[in-house]
C-alpha cells in the first residue's frame, strides 16, 4: 500500500476503497484503479476489520487477468488514510468507515467475492472493472483508458 498524501500536495488525486476485511472488493478496486491510471491516480485499499490476506479466489482471479497481488496486505482503515484522500468509495463497510469532512464518499453497492466460485468472482471483477474506468474518467477527464483487462 503507497504511503497516503494530502490532496494539497499533489495534482495526482488520491481514492481510498474501503471494505470490511479488505481482502476481496477493495483490492480489485485499488489494483484495477491503479491498473489503469499509470500513476495519474492513488489508490488505497483498507477495511475496517482487516483479515489476514486477500481472498485466494480474488488473487487467482486477478492474476489470470495479468494484475500482479503478491504486494497485496490487508490494511486496517483509518481516519487519516481518508483525510488524505478526495474520495472514499465504501464497498460493504458501512457506518463502520470513520467519516472525514470534506471528503467525498460514493457508496458502490458490489457483491462480498469472498468464497465465491470463480465465475461469480470474475463477474464482480467485472462489475468493478465497470465502475473503475466510470470513477477513472471523472477524476482524470484528459486520462486515455487502456482497453480493459477484461477485454
Amino acid at each position: 500500500m503507497t504511503a497516503p498524501t494530502s490532496p494539497t500536495d499533489t495534482d495526482v488525486p488520491q481514492v481510498v476503497f474501503a471494505c470490511i476485511r479488505n481482502g476481496g472488493r477493495s483490492v480489485i478496486s485499488r489494483v484495477l484503479t491503479e491498473h489503469y491510471a499509470g500513476g495519474r491516480v492513488v489508490a488505497l485499499s483498507a477495511g475496517t476489520q482487516p483479515g489476514e490476506h486477500i481472498h485466494p479466489e480474488v488473487a487467482h482471479a486477478l492474476e489470470e487477468l495479468g494484475l500482479d497481488t503478491s504486494a497485496e496486505t490487508p490494511t486496517r482503515l483509518t481516519h487519516e488514510t481518508i483525510a488524505a484522500s478526495v474520495m472514499a468509495i465504501t464497498l460493504g463497510c458501512g457506518e463502520e468507515c470513520p467519516y472525514v469532512p470534506g471528503v467525498r464518499y460514493v457508496d458502490w453497492p458490489v457483491a462480498d467475492p469472498g468464497g465465491q466460485d470463480e465465475e461469480t468472482v470474475r463477474g464482480i471483477i467485472a462489475d468493478i472493472d465497470g465502475r473503475v474506468r466510470a470513477l477513472l474518467v471523472e477524476l482524470v477527464p484528459d486520462l486515455e483508458l487502456p482497453e480493459s483487462v477484461l477485454a
